[in-house]
């Protein structure tokens, strides 16, 4: 049997291919992003990562419907037809038996062409709210499994909870520290103001803490830039693979945006999250993960509006005089999250295809 995984979010594909190579017969194909934004050309983590576990990786050419006009809007558009004839070949010459999406743009044309092949879809949504490429992708779909209870109630729904890599799953035991550890990441495309506030206070942030910070790649060089200052108590990389789980199980609490993927997994971990949401996303969708987490316990919240280098210092100080009572509240959040979902949804992909193949 031949899965085609396609979409935007990796963390959950990832894990849920784990899981998907641990059952005899099944080959995975990936299609998705060669580079993370537009404009930008560095290369997406999940066209590095895939190739190196045997994964093959096709890169999709397309556009997306952008929400304000910019200068990659007319350019966006005119990529959409070129991202459907694309799909059209990859569908024809892989022929997947069944496919699985993880949403955003790239995914939208791979889905509806195979569609149009009568090939069984299933959409993973890992968020509290559907953005708009799920939304349209949904259309075609044969089964949408989603991450929470009670958020999504219509007949092709399923709950499968948010996938786990097994590197989060499976980590060491944590090593002890003069100074606490904090963990600062802007999710696997990185971000560039967060990053800004860091350098800003490092210096003093770094007397008071041991800073493991992954800033990602992007077009502005903030690791270049960053990596002069490394020292005893200040590690920076552009991304983590293998080692992320142990670093996660390491930091005392973590900064970061309030991607849905990231907080999933410092749940799991009971991990106290200081968490800056990105401010325009479709239907404002990371400050309601964050608000969802915040009720549970784990996060606070600093607005982008708000940050700085002083504010974020002045945050971080605060939640370092607090971290005890901010583990007790943390360990409460472990409640929503489905430990093994990744190996759910990887069954009910398989099962699709079989319930489809006797219809």
């Amino acid at each position: 049997m031949k899965i085609l995984v396609t979409g935007a979010h990796f963390t959950p594909a990832l894990a849920t291919i784990e899981e998907l190579k641990k059952i005899n017969g099944v080959e995975v194909v990936y299609v998705g992003r060669k580079t993370t934004l537009e404009g930008d050309n560095a290369q997406s983590v999940e066209s590095e990562i895939l190739p190196s576990k045997g994964i093959k990786f096709i890169p999709l050419v397309t556009g997306r419907l952008q929400r304000s006009f910019t200068i990659y809007t007319i350019p966006s558009l005119l990529k959409i037809p070129i991202g459907l004839i694309q799909s059209f070949f990859i569908v024809l010459s892989e022929k997947p038996d069944v496919v699985l999406s993880f949403g955003g743009y790239v995914a939208v044309p791979i889905v509806f062409i195979s569609w149009l092949f009568s090939i069984p879809i299933m959409i993973h949504e890992q968020t509290l709210v559907s953005g708009l490429a799920n939304k349209i992708s949904s259309w075609f779909a044969d089964k949408i499994a989603v991450s929470f209870s009670g958020i999504f109630n219509k007949e092709k729904f399923i709950l499968t909870g948010n996938p786990i890599r097994e590197i989060v799953m499976k980590t060491k035991s944590k090593k002890e520290a003069v100074l606490p550890t904090i963990l600062i990441t802007g999710g696997n495309q990185g971000s560039h103001v967060i990053n800004l506030a860091v350098e800003q206070c490092l210096e003093r942030l770094t007397r008071i803490a041991g800073v493991i910070h992954v800033t990602g790649d992007n077009r502005f060089k903030d690791y270049e830039r960053l990596q002069s200052n490394k020292n005893n108590n200040y590690t920076v990389c552009k991304w983590i693979d293998k080692g992320w789980g142990d670093v996660l199980l390491q930091a005392d609490f973590v900064v970061s945006r309030a991607g849905i993927n990231t907080l999933t997994e410092l749940a799991f971990l009971g991990k106290p999250a200081l968490v800056v949401p990105i401010p325009y996303l479709y239907q404002d969708e990371q400050n309601k993960n964050a608000k969802y987490f915040e009720n549970l316990g784990l996060a606070r919240i600093l607005p982008q509006s708000k940050l700085s280098g002083e504010t974020l210092f002045k945050e971080i100080k605060l939640m370092l005089n607090n971290l005890d009572d901010l583990k007790i509240k943390a360990e409460q959040a472990r409640k929503v999250i489905i430990p093994d979902a990744a190996k759910r949804l990887a069954l009910e992909t398989v099962l699709l295809y079989v319930e489809k193949k006797k219809i």
